[in-house]
Protein backbone atom coordinates (compact mmCIF):
# COMPACT_ATOMS: atom_id res chain seq x y z
CA UNK A 1 0.00 0.00 0.00
CA UNK A 2 2.83 2.42 0.91
CA UNK A 3 6.08 1.86 -0.97
CA UNK A 4 9.11 4.17 -0.91
CA UNK A 5 12.31 3.50 -2.81
CA UNK A 6 15.69 5.16 -2.26
CA UNK A 7 14.32 8.43 -0.90
CA UNK A 8 16.94 11.14 -0.46
CA UNK A 9 16.24 14.71 0.63
CA UNK A 10 18.77 17.53 0.66
CA UNK A 11 18.23 20.94 2.20
CA UNK A 12 21.04 23.02 0.72
CA UNK A 13 24.22 21.18 1.59
CA UNK A 14 22.62 19.09 4.33
CA UNK A 15 21.34 15.57 3.65
CA UNK A 16 18.26 14.97 5.81
CA UNK A 17 17.60 11.42 4.62
CA UNK A 18 19.51 9.16 2.26
CA UNK A 19 18.43 6.05 0.34
CA UNK A 20 15.41 5.38 2.58
CA UNK A 21 13.26 2.49 1.36
CA UNK A 22 10.22 1.09 3.17
CA UNK A 23 6.97 -0.79 2.62
CA UNK A 24 3.76 -0.89 4.62
CA UNK A 25 1.05 -3.36 3.62
CA UNK A 26 -2.69 -2.98 4.09
CA UNK A 27 -3.64 -4.13 7.59
CA UNK A 28 -0.10 -3.60 8.87
CA UNK A 29 1.01 -1.04 11.46
CA UNK A 30 4.67 -0.11 11.24
CA UNK A 31 6.50 1.91 13.88
CA UNK A 32 8.98 4.51 12.68
CA UNK A 33 11.70 5.08 15.30
CA UNK A 34 14.79 7.22 15.49
CA UNK A 35 16.56 9.83 17.63
CA UNK A 36 15.67 13.49 17.24
CA UNK A 37 16.93 14.72 13.88
CA UNK A 38 17.08 11.23 12.36
CA UNK A 39 14.76 12.22 9.49
CA UNK A 40 11.46 10.66 10.54
CA UNK A 41 9.31 13.76 10.03
CA UNK A 42 11.07 14.57 6.75
CA UNK A 43 10.28 11.08 5.47
CA UNK A 44 6.63 11.31 6.53
CA UNK A 45 6.25 14.69 4.86
CA UNK A 46 7.63 13.31 1.62
CA UNK A 47 5.25 10.34 1.80
CA UNK A 48 2.35 12.73 2.46
CA UNK A 49 3.28 14.86 -0.53
CA UNK A 50 4.12 17.96 1.52
CA UNK A 51 7.33 18.35 -0.48
CA UNK A 52 9.13 16.16 -3.03
CA UNK A 53 12.27 14.11 -2.43
CA UNK A 54 15.53 15.16 -4.04
CA UNK A 55 15.57 11.67 -5.51
CA UNK A 56 13.68 8.43 -5.13
CA UNK A 57 10.05 7.42 -5.61
CA UNK A 58 6.83 6.91 -3.63
CA UNK A 59 3.80 4.83 -4.54
CA UNK A 60 0.56 4.92 -2.60
CA UNK A 61 -1.53 1.99 -3.76
CA UNK A 62 -1.15 1.95 -7.54
CA UNK A 63 -0.48 5.71 -7.84
CA UNK A 64 2.97 7.24 -8.23
CA UNK A 65 3.14 10.31 -5.99
CA UNK A 66 5.30 12.29 -8.44
CA UNK A 67 3.24 11.54 -11.57
CA UNK A 68 -0.27 11.27 -10.09
CA UNK A 69 -0.09 13.45 -6.97
CA UNK A 70 -3.84 14.04 -6.59
CA UNK A 71 -4.73 10.36 -6.90
CA UNK A 72 -1.93 9.35 -4.55
CA UNK A 73 -2.77 11.98 -1.93
CA UNK A 74 -6.44 11.00 -2.01
CA UNK A 75 -5.37 7.64 -0.55
CA UNK A 76 -3.38 9.19 2.34
CA UNK A 77 -4.55 10.39 5.72
CA UNK A 78 -1.81 12.48 7.34
CA UNK A 79 -1.62 13.50 10.99
CA UNK A 80 1.35 15.87 11.41
CA UNK A 81 3.10 16.28 14.73
CA UNK A 82 1.60 19.77 15.11
CA UNK A 83 -1.73 19.64 13.28
CA UNK A 84 -3.16 22.95 12.06
CA UNK A 85 -6.67 23.17 13.50
CA UNK A 86 -8.77 26.29 13.06
CA UNK A 87 -9.98 27.04 16.57
CA UNK A 88 -12.88 29.24 15.49
CA UNK A 89 -14.44 26.41 13.45
CA UNK A 90 -16.68 23.71 14.83
CA UNK A 91 -15.59 20.10 14.60
CA UNK A 92 -18.13 19.40 11.85
CA UNK A 93 -17.17 22.49 9.85
CA UNK A 94 -13.48 21.65 10.00
CA UNK A 95 -14.05 18.08 8.85
CA UNK A 96 -16.28 19.26 6.01
CA UNK A 97 -13.54 21.69 4.96
CA UNK A 98 -10.96 18.90 5.00
CA UNK A 99 -13.33 16.66 3.02
CA UNK A 100 -13.63 19.31 0.31
CA UNK A 101 -9.84 19.65 0.13
CA UNK A 102 -9.54 15.90 -0.20
CA UNK A 103 -11.87 15.89 -3.19
CA UNK A 104 -15.05 14.60 -1.54
CA UNK A 105 -17.71 16.38 -3.56
CA UNK A 106 -21.45 16.88 -3.18
CA UNK A 107 -23.60 17.49 -0.12
CA UNK A 108 -24.52 13.88 0.59
CA UNK A 109 -21.05 12.44 0.08
CA UNK A 110 -19.48 15.20 2.18
CA UNK A 111 -21.96 14.64 5.01
CA UNK A 112 -21.42 10.90 4.83
CA UNK A 113 -17.63 11.30 4.98
CA UNK A 114 -17.82 13.72 7.93
CA UNK A 115 -20.37 11.59 9.80
CA UNK A 116 -18.24 8.47 9.31
CA UNK A 117 -15.09 10.20 10.62
CA UNK A 118 -16.98 11.55 13.63
CA UNK A 119 -18.44 8.14 14.40
CA UNK A 120 -15.09 6.33 14.12
CA UNK A 121 -13.38 8.81 16.44
CA UNK A 122 -16.34 9.02 18.85
CA UNK A 123 -16.69 12.79 18.50
CA UNK A 124 -20.49 12.86 18.23
CA UNK A 125 -21.06 14.83 21.44
CA UNK A 126 -18.46 17.39 20.38
CA UNK A 127 -19.46 17.82 16.74
CA UNK A 128 -21.00 21.27 17.27
CA UNK A 129 -18.27 22.53 19.61
CA UNK A 130 -15.70 25.09 18.52
CA UNK A 131 -12.25 23.54 18.43
CA UNK A 132 -10.65 26.17 20.67
CA UNK A 133 -12.91 25.02 23.52
CA UNK A 134 -11.63 21.42 23.42
CA UNK A 135 -8.94 19.81 25.55
CA UNK A 136 -5.63 18.79 23.97
CA UNK A 137 -6.70 15.17 23.92
CA UNK A 138 -9.95 16.01 22.15
CA UNK A 139 -8.15 18.26 19.66
CA UNK A 140 -5.80 15.38 18.89
CA UNK A 141 -8.85 13.21 18.26
CA UNK A 142 -10.23 15.87 15.91
CA UNK A 143 -6.90 15.89 14.05
CA UNK A 144 -7.11 12.12 13.69
CA UNK A 145 -10.68 12.45 12.43
CA UNK A 146 -9.43 14.93 9.84
CA UNK A 147 -6.82 12.39 8.76
CA UNK A 148 -9.45 9.71 8.07
CA UNK A 149 -12.11 11.85 6.35
CA UNK A 150 -12.92 10.15 3.06
CA UNK A 151 -11.72 6.78 4.39
CA UNK A 152 -8.14 6.80 3.02
CA UNK A 153 -6.51 3.34 2.95
CA UNK A 154 -3.14 4.65 4.20
CA UNK A 155 -2.41 6.63 7.37
CA UNK A 156 0.74 8.55 8.26
CA UNK A 157 0.75 9.44 11.96
CA UNK A 158 3.53 11.65 13.32
CA UNK A 159 3.67 11.48 17.14
CA UNK A 160 -0.09 10.80 17.46
CA UNK A 161 -0.07 10.60 21.28
CA UNK A 162 2.49 13.32 22.06
CA UNK A 163 1.50 15.53 24.99
CA UNK A 164 -1.48 13.42 26.02
CA UNK A 165 -2.07 12.31 29.59
CA UNK A 166 -2.13 8.54 30.32
CA UNK A 167 -5.91 8.22 29.97
CA UNK A 168 -5.96 10.18 26.70
CA UNK A 169 -3.00 8.18 25.40
CA UNK A 170 -4.78 4.91 26.16
CA UNK A 171 -7.87 6.11 24.29
CA UNK A 172 -5.78 7.26 21.33
CA UNK A 173 -4.02 3.89 21.13
CA UNK A 174 -7.33 2.03 21.16
CA UNK A 175 -8.61 4.26 18.38
CA UNK A 176 -5.49 3.78 16.25
CA UNK A 177 -5.68 0.03 16.80
CA UNK A 178 -9.27 0.05 15.48
CA UNK A 179 -8.44 2.23 12.49
CA UNK A 180 -5.43 0.08 11.59
CA UNK A 181 -7.35 -3.13 11.01
CA UNK A 182 -7.89 -2.49 7.31
CA UNK A 183 -5.37 0.27 6.64
CA UNK A 184 -1.66 0.62 6.12
CA UNK A 185 -0.38 2.67 9.05
CA UNK A 186 3.08 4.21 9.43
CA UNK A 187 3.40 5.61 12.93
CA UNK A 188 6.26 7.74 14.20
CA UNK A 189 6.64 8.03 17.96
CA UNK A 190 9.32 8.70 20.56
CA UNK A 191 7.15 6.75 23.05
CA UNK A 192 8.39 3.18 22.78
CA UNK A 193 5.28 1.94 24.58
CA UNK A 194 3.21 3.20 21.64
CA UNK A 195 5.32 1.25 19.19
CA UNK A 196 5.50 -1.94 21.23
CA UNK A 197 1.73 -2.05 21.81
CA UNK A 198 0.55 -0.90 18.38
CA UNK A 199 3.06 -2.03 15.78
CA UNK A 200 3.61 -5.26 13.88
CA UNK A 201 7.00 -4.15 12.64
CA UNK A 202 9.64 -1.54 13.46
CA UNK A 203 11.77 0.60 11.15
CA UNK A 204 14.70 2.35 12.84
CA UNK A 205 16.12 5.48 11.23
CA UNK A 206 19.49 6.88 12.28
CA UNK A 207 21.33 9.81 10.70
CA UNK A 208 18.92 9.76 7.79
CA UNK A 209 19.33 6.07 6.94
CA UNK A 210 17.33 2.93 7.72
CA UNK A 211 19.44 0.76 10.01
CA UNK A 212 16.86 -1.90 10.91
CA UNK A 213 13.47 -3.12 9.74
CA UNK A 214 11.88 -6.16 11.34
CA UNK A 215 9.43 -7.40 13.94
CA UNK A 216 10.31 -6.34 17.49
CA UNK A 217 10.67 -9.96 18.60
CA UNK A 218 13.12 -10.67 15.75
CA UNK A 219 15.17 -7.60 16.55
CA UNK A 220 15.24 -8.73 20.18
CA UNK A 221 17.00 -11.93 19.16
CA UNK A 222 20.00 -9.83 18.13
CA UNK A 223 20.47 -8.79 21.72
CA UNK A 224 19.85 -12.12 23.42
CA UNK A 225 23.47 -13.27 23.15
CA UNK A 226 24.78 -10.15 24.86
CA UNK A 227 21.87 -9.28 27.14
CA UNK A 228 22.50 -9.26 30.92
CA UNK A 229 22.15 -12.42 32.96
CA UNK A 230 20.25 -12.40 36.24
CA UNK A 231 21.71 -14.66 38.92
CA UNK A 232 19.75 -15.33 42.09
CA UNK A 233 21.30 -17.55 44.77
CA UNK A 234 21.01 -18.28 48.42
CA UNK A 235 24.36 -16.66 49.27
CA UNK A 236 25.99 -13.57 50.82
CA UNK A 237 25.60 -10.78 48.27
CA UNK A 238 29.17 -9.44 48.32
CA UNK A 239 30.74 -12.89 48.14
CA UNK A 240 28.40 -13.92 45.29
CA UNK A 241 29.23 -10.78 43.28
CA UNK A 242 32.95 -11.36 43.75
CA UNK A 243 32.75 -15.00 42.68
CA UNK A 244 30.72 -14.16 39.57
CA UNK A 245 33.10 -11.35 38.54
CA UNK A 246 35.95 -13.86 38.34
CA UNK A 247 34.23 -16.01 35.70
CA UNK A 248 35.89 -15.81 32.26
CA UNK A 249 33.83 -13.73 29.83
CA UNK A 250 32.17 -11.58 32.49
CA UNK A 251 32.40 -7.85 31.79
CA UNK A 252 30.86 -6.55 35.02
CA UNK A 253 28.62 -7.53 37.91
CA UNK A 254 26.01 -5.30 39.51
CA UNK A 255 25.15 -6.40 43.03
CA UNK A 256 21.45 -5.98 43.54
CA UNK A 257 19.68 -6.67 46.80
CA UNK A 258 19.77 -9.35 49.46
CA UNK A 259 16.67 -10.44 51.30
CA UNK A 260 16.39 -13.30 53.79
CA UNK A 261 19.72 -14.69 52.61
CA UNK A 262 18.77 -14.58 48.92
CA UNK A 263 21.06 -12.39 46.77
CA UNK A 264 20.47 -11.03 43.30
CA UNK A 265 23.19 -9.98 40.83
CA UNK A 266 23.00 -8.81 37.22
CA UNK A 267 25.93 -9.94 35.09
CA UNK A 268 27.02 -8.19 31.89
CA UNK A 269 29.06 -10.33 29.51
CA UNK A 270 30.94 -10.26 26.26
CA UNK A 271 29.04 -11.91 23.40
CA UNK A 272 31.28 -14.99 23.30
CA UNK A 273 31.54 -17.48 24.84
CA UNK A 274 28.31 -18.34 26.69
CA UNK A 275 29.26 -17.80 30.33
CA UNK A 276 26.19 -19.34 31.94
CA UNK A 277 27.86 -22.72 32.69
CA UNK A 278 30.75 -20.86 34.35
CA UNK A 279 28.36 -18.75 36.43
CA UNK A 280 26.49 -21.84 37.60
CA UNK A 281 29.78 -23.54 38.47
CA UNK A 282 30.93 -20.50 40.47
CA UNK A 283 27.76 -20.52 42.54
CA UNK A 284 28.01 -24.25 43.26
CA UNK A 285 31.71 -23.98 44.03
CA UNK A 286 30.88 -21.43 46.69
CA UNK A 287 28.59 -23.97 48.33
CA UNK A 288 25.51 -21.88 47.57
CA UNK A 289 22.09 -22.81 46.23
CA UNK A 290 21.40 -21.51 42.71
CA UNK A 291 17.80 -20.33 42.41
CA UNK A 292 17.73 -18.47 39.07
CA UNK A 293 20.10 -18.09 36.15
CA UNK A 294 18.43 -16.45 33.14
CA UNK A 295 19.05 -13.80 30.54
CA UNK A 296 17.11 -10.59 31.00
CA UNK A 297 14.53 -10.15 28.24
CA UNK A 298 15.60 -7.17 26.12
CA UNK A 299 13.00 -4.41 25.83
CA UNK A 300 12.24 -2.37 22.73
CA UNK A 301 14.22 0.44 24.37
CA UNK A 302 17.23 -1.89 24.72
CA UNK A 303 16.93 -2.82 21.04
CA UNK A 304 16.66 0.80 19.93
CA UNK A 305 19.62 1.97 22.01
CA UNK A 306 21.75 -0.96 20.91
CA UNK A 307 21.10 -0.25 17.24
CA UNK A 308 21.79 3.48 17.57
CA UNK A 309 24.88 3.07 19.75
CA UNK A 310 26.40 0.73 17.18
CA UNK A 311 26.17 3.61 14.73
CA UNK A 312 23.90 2.03 12.19
CA UNK A 313 24.80 -1.51 11.29
CA UNK A 314 22.61 -2.24 8.30
CA UNK A 315 19.75 -4.64 8.93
Amino acid sequence: MIAARDLTKRFGGRIAIEAVSLDVAAGETVGFLGPNGAGKTTTLRILAGVFPPSSGSVRIGDADLAHEPLRARAQIGYLPERPALYGEMTVTALLAFVASLRGVRGGTSTRDAVDAAIARTRLGELAARHIHTLSKGMRQRVALAAAIVGDPPALLLDEPTAGLDPAERSEARALIRTLARERAVLLSSHLLDDVSTLCDRVIVLHRGRVIASDRPVTLAHRLVASSPIDVVARAPLTQLATALSRVAGVRSVIAGDEDAGVAHCRVSTFSDPDVRPGLAAAVLAGGWELLTLARAEPSLEDIFLDLVEKGGEQA
